[in-house]
């Protein structure tokens, strides 16, 4: 093996909570809204606004714990 890949340290990259959450979010509203199990507008963006303001509490209790 090369002599400075073994010297280099190690980045971890941390998950972003906000994204991950807000993309499988948005994926279960469109297998719910094409599926037409989910057909009432005003549920739709209650659901939404809701999921989104979970994964905004997610992220920031996240960070806090992580200390950044």
């Amino acid at each position: 093996m090369r002599r400075d890949l073994e010297e280099r340290p190690r980045r971890v990259h941390r998950t972003d909570w906000m994204a991950l959450l807000s993309g499988v979010l948005f994926i279960v509203l469109g297998i719910l809204t094409v599926t037409r199990a989910l057909t009432d507008p005003l549920v739709l963006v209650g659901v939404l606004v809701l999921g989104l303001a979970f994964a905004g509490l997610v992220a920031i209790i996240s960070k806090a714990v992580r200390g950044k």
